[in-house]
């Protein structure tokens, strides 16, 4: 389990059940390390600043996390974490490896606002 103040995708059904049930969700799947924690703490602070939209996190080396891990707009990627944001059920970007706040900013504002 990660050690954040997150809440956790902790299966593929669970992941269904929060985009079915959410318009907006943003979930980062990696790991306790460097280029994963920053992304982390900015989803953590995210959720207070956009209280309309679900922020999560997964854990990368979870069979579960199949469901991130193969996405095609993940196929790409080699750099930890994978960031997805869906919109009404829908995978609306996704990103890879360490980001900072004005970069996530950007994303909310391109896919989510």
């Amino acid at each position: 389990m990660l050690q954040t103040n997150l809440e956790h995708v902790t299966s593929k059904e669970h992941l269904q059940q929060i985009i079915e049930s959410n318009e907006k969700v943003a979930v980062c799947c990696g790991r306790m390390g460097p280029m994963c924690i920053p992304v982390y703490e900015v989803f953590e602070v995210f959720g207070e600043k956009y209280p309309d939209i679900k922020f999560m996190d997964m854990e990368f080396d979870n069979p579960e996390a199949a469901v991130i891990r193969s996405l095609p707009e993940c196929s790409t990627f080699r750099g930890l974490p994978f960031t997805v944001y869906y919109r009404n059920g829908k995978v609306v970007k996704a990103t890879t490896s360490i980001q900072n706040a004005k970069q996530i900013k950007e994303v909310i504002e391109e896919v989510l606002s």
